[in-house]
Formats: C-alpha cells, sequence, structure tokens
C-alpha cells in the first residue's frame, strides 16, 4: 500500500503552473520587475527587460511563448 506522506502545492493546470506554486512565482515575477501590466486594472501581464535577461539567465527559451 502506497501512502502519501507529503502534498506540495503545484498542479499543471492546461499549460501552465497553477497552485501555490504558481502564485508564489506569479508574486516574485512581479516583485522582482520581471512581470507588469500595462494598466492596474488589466488582469493580463507582459515580460520586461529585466524579464527577459531574468528569464534567459534561467534558461527560459522565450521565443516558445505562444503570441
Amino acid at each position: 500500500m502506497k501512502i502519501k506522506t507529503e502534498t506540495k502545492h503545484a498542479k499543471l493546470c492546461y499549460e501552465h503552473i497553477g497552485g501555490k506554486l504558481g502564485s508564489l512565482l506569479l508574486e516574485r515575477f512581479i516583485s522582482t520587475g520581471w512581470l507588469a501590466k500595462e494598466k492596474a486594472g488589466e488582469k493580463d501581464f507582459y515580460i520586461t527587460e529585466k524579464g527577459v535577461e531574468g528569464f534567459t539567465k534561467l534558461g527560459i527559451d522565450l521565443s516558445l511563448i505562444k503570441p
């Protein structure tokens, strides 16, 4: 019998990370200036120049993002 010892709060939701991990990543990317919004009320974010540098250093190929 397999026993679950610890739950991790990350999940795949469609094609993105959801759950607590997804929320924490979003908060961190905003606080570091990697993601921003054009206007405060909008739901969509854009990747800033600082974000392009940071994501690239992490080895993330931003050209794979769907427009």
